[in-house]
């Protein structure tokens, strides 16, 4: 139950997915603390160490079963979380007390431990950003050929399509998968590397340098990586931080993006993220429909955004081997980092599943302007049929700044091809000029490009990994 006379953290509360959430649970932690001893006990004894059958399979009969009061209290007394952690296990595994932890040191198992966090919430984080990337790659297959005003500066522009815009923002998330798949691909683990990095006490235990090597092997591989560092401190290096951060923070900023524009759209009315049917925009306004999903996206990108800086600064200021000032520091920033990424993109899946495009109010935007728009085009056709550039130009200059000026001023239509067809020095007919209109013109390759990005660049990546893809609809918690 909450105790709702402390502070809960919200992406526990409202955000964060049970999977994200276990990951960086303390039965996570402390489990796979007990999997790593039992993991070094096993390879301890197949590479010659006095360690009994019996005492391995005593470990492993309370792995899943933390005792956490005798934990809290030996900590309480001792003042170091490892060793409070190893005195309660021997007190559940009293015949292998003598050999837990033989060998190691405390960043044995908590730096592992947070290799094996950062692995493994990568691939939440890769799961659900192939998930939005599909999501994208559907909507812009449905849109591509929607013409829809592009906007440079916020002020309308050259037209392009809504399915053209949106590879945009599926342009960014391919980015950064790319880095993500990289991160993935290079991470290794600490391994058995003792308390500087030399594996001094392996090596006075076995008295052999290859079976040190082959210790390592074996537990790195037991614990699901392919290699570990040949090179460490006491600690695996600070910078594996600093480079998973920024990876977050890119799909962050991604995120952010997407979620801003479409928080633009939703203002001009040309696009909509779901709104349920008892859903309430306004304590005040009834009629209101307000982007909550796109502005939290917004928010929680601000927040993880902020936090490459705190791994930064921590994996510049770590001292020789190691130092104890990353441990805080550590235990908040990382999680937290995760726990917002995975946020992020749950929302942002659950957004594309319901996200509707008005494609009428796009058009009277379109109409609204076009006028503008296509005075470039008008100017070389009336130039082709005989006309005197220099003068034509000032013609639809005067013309095109009488009718935004009544635009603004009286909020009447733009008139401006009107104009254009009445004044008599002005040789297209209306006809004509109606046919340059056509917003089809405009849009150049927006199609084109849409369906070979998606081509080229999208479906092969969607293909590698689609064992990864579901169909399911995200539901929010609040």
């Amino acid at each position: 139950m909450s105790k709702t006379n402390q502070y809960e953290n919200p992406f526990a509360e409202r955000y964060a997915s049970s999977e994200m959430l276990y990951l960086f649970s303390p039965d996570f932690k402390f489990r796979t603390w007990r999997k790593l001893w039992i993991t070094l006990a096993r390879a301890e004894q197949k590479l010659g160490l006095p360690i009994q059958s019996s005492q391995i399979r005593e470990m492993e009969k309370f792995q899943e079963q933390i005792n956490y009061p005798s934990a809290q209290k030996f900590e309480k007394k001792f003042r170091h979380d490892v060793m409070s952690h190893i005195h309660a296990y021997g007190q559940q595994c009293p015949r292998a007390k003598s050999i837990i932890h033989w060998g190691a040191t405390s960043s044995y198992v908590t730096d592992n431990t947070d290799l094996i966090q950062i692995k493994d919430g990568t691939r939440l984080i890769l799961r659900r950003l192939l998930n939005v990337m599909d999501g994208l790659r559907n909507f812009v297959l449905i849109y591509k050929a929607q013409p829809t005003l592009a906007f440079t500066h916020f002020q309308a522009a050259q037209p392009t399509t809504v399915g053209k815009r949106f590879c945009l923002y599926l342009q960014d998330l391919v980015l950064d998968f790319q880095e993500l798949e990289f991160f993935l691909t290079r991470l290794k683990f600490l391994g058995v590397k003792g308390t500087t990095g030399t594996q001094a006490s392996f090596l006075a235990l076995f008295k052999n340098e290859k079976k040190v090597d082959q210790l390592d092997q074996a537990v790195t591989q037991a614990m699901g990586f392919q290699k570990s560092f040949t090179i460490s401190g006491q600690t695996y290096t600070r910078k594996v931080d600093s480079q998973i951060l920024n990876v977050l923070s890119n799909i962050a900023q991604s995120a952010s993006k997407f979620a801003n524009d479409l928080r633009l759209l939703q203002h001009l009315k040309e696009a909509e993220e779901p709104f349920e049917e008892e859903q309430i925009g306004s304590s005040a306004m009834a009629y209101k429909r307000n982007p909550m999903r796109a502005e939290r996206i917004c928010a929680l990108a601000r927040f993880v955004m902020g936090l490459p800086l705190n791994t930064a600064m921590t994996h510049a200021t770590q001292w020789f081997e190691r130092t104890l000032d990353d441990s805080a520091n550590k235990r908040l920033v990382i999680p937290q980092a995760f726990l917002g990424v995975d946020s992020i993109l749950r929302i942002y899946q659950n957004i594309l599943s319901g996200l509707v495009i008005y494609p009428d109010i796009i058009e009277q935007h379109l109409n609204q302007e076009m006028p503008f728009i296509a005075t470039e085009n008008l100017l070389m056709e009336a130039v082709r049929r005989g006309g005197d550039r220099q003068k034509l130009h000032e013609k639809i200059r005067r013309h095109a700044q009488t009718a935004a000026e009544q635009m603004k001023r009286s909020g009447q239509k733009n008139d401006l091809m009107e104009r254009l067809i009445k004044d008599k020095e002005f040789p297209l007919k209306s006809e004509e000029i109606q046919r340059i209109l056509d917003v089809r013109q405009y849009t150049g390759r927006s199609i084109v490009l849409a369906q070979r990005f998606i081509q080229q660049e999208v479906n092969p990546v969607l293909k590698k990994y689609r064992s990864l893809l579901d169909k399911k609809r995200v539901e929010l918690k609040v």
